[in-house]
């Protein structure tokens, strides 16, 4: 029997809710956290898909909680990973960096890693430019930010300041329509100049307060 349409939008924002703490509180990942999220909330291993919140849905109750409970410790959180990502991205400027992920949309918390994407004539080129400046690499693979019909891209991580930074490496022509907004309007990336007014916008903001 169908389930009414208020209570699927119910049941769905109960999911994201869940979600939102699992990843606020343990630093889980969105795709876990929303399966153990609905396992939890209907009992089920593999729920309806139109049960299960997208991730704007999720990230928008991360947002909430951090606000309830983050306090002032999530707000310099933010300001330090930030701080730290605009750091890198000088370094790495040559290679056209862009930040992306929590740090960006305000919703990182202390488990959180600072996430770049480069667009390079070549990943070997980042990684040779890393190593020269004595800076420790590990490669891994990440799926494309356009889709599972791309393939997943090389990925360097390293320690910066204590803090963990983790860059996909894309080629030049990737950069091309990636600059769009998201559904809800918010940034999907920006470079080193949109970070710095970001943050100059959250000193504005705390100032009025």
């Amino acid at each position: 029997m169908p389930i009414p349409n208020h209570d699927v939008l119910q049941l769905r924002a109960e999911i994201a809710a869940l979600a939102a703490r699992m990843i606020a509180q343990d630093g889980a990942d969105y795709d876990t956290a929303r399966r153990k999220a609905a396992r939890q909330a209907l009992g089920v291993d593999r729920p309806a898909p139109n049960l299960m919140p997208d991730n704007l849905q999720i990230e928008d109750e991360v947002r909430k909680y951090q606000s309830l409970f983050g306090g002032p410790g999530h707000a310099a959180r933010l300001q330090a990973l930030r701080s730290t990502a605009l750091q890198v991205m000088d370094a790495l400027a040559e290679f056209r960096p862009y930040l992306t992920g929590a740090v960006l949309n305000g919703t990182a918390g202390e488990h959180d890693d600072i996430h770049l994407q480069l667009f390079a004539e070549s990943a070997k080129e980042v990684e040779i430019y890393l190593l020269n400046r004595n800076v420790n690499i590990e490669i891994s693979e990440t799926p494309h930010f356009k889709g599972g019909r791309h393939d997943p891209v090389e990925t360097v991580s390293f320690m910066w300041h204590k803090e963990r930074i983790h860059a996909e490496l894309y080629d030049f022509h990737d950069l091309r329509g990636a600059l769009k907004p998201r559904a809800d309007g918010r940034l999907q990336r920006v470079d080193a100049a949109g970070l710095r007014a970001l943050m100059a916008n959250d000193e504005t903001l705390e100032q009025d307060e």
